[in-house]
């Protein structure tokens, strides 16, 4: 009788499984901008944004305490020179920011309060392509994806937050869902 009940239902597990397979590889990360440091003068942005692969559908979230910081989205010269009187793309200055990566292009952020970018409030990166079989050898357009060396260099105190934060989640849902499958069939 168990054997019937579970091939009844082995399209919909079938389904539901490779449904959960593409999921995965399409699934976006969450970074927390600065890591423990947050958004703040303290912080080393140089070393935060190359210790990760960013890729569309990522999203960056910036914290920080609001009215003393706030976050512009910049055009590259803009972000070399901290003059924000023209290359603006974006501003935000809620303290607790959420910033979707939605091209494959260089982004620039920086803090346009007095002195803080040129302090080492700023950073960019290069998102690439989402691409699950990549492993982000493909780019073609030439372009580094170091950043600008005249940053102050300060440790970074912690490593990894957005994507441990990603990956306990989908561990959360992949576990949520076998349960409720292990219940349905046994």
């Amino acid at each position: 009788m168990r054997k019937g009940k579970f091939f009844r239902h082995f399209p919909f597990l079938l389904i539901l499984i490779i449904y959960t397979l593409f999921l995965n590889g399409a699934t976006s990360e969450v970074y927390v901008v600065g890591d423990g440091d947050e958004w703040n003068s303290q912080a080393n942005f140089l070393s935060w944004s190359t210790k990760y692969n960013f890729t569309v559908g990522d999203i960056l979230v910036f914290k920080y305490v609001k009215g003393q910081h706030n976050v512009y989205e910049v055009e590259e010269d803009t972000f070399r020179s901290c003059d924000s009187s023209s290359g603006v793309l974006e501003k935000y200055e809620s303290g607790n920011d959420q910033v979707k990566l939605t091209e494959a292009k260089k982004y620039w952020f920086i803090c346009d309060v007095s002195g803080h970018c040129l302090g080492g409030m700023r950073f960019g990166i290069d998102v690439k392509q989402a691409n699950p079989s990549s492993d982000n050898t493909g780019s073609n357009d030439g372009s580094p994806t170091s950043q600008p060396t005249e940053l102050p260099a300060t440790p970074p105190s912690s490593s990894g937050r957005g994507t441990l934060l990603s990956e306990n989640r989908k561990t959360g849902i992949y576990t949520l869902a076998f349960g409720m499958l292990f219940k349905l069939f046994c």
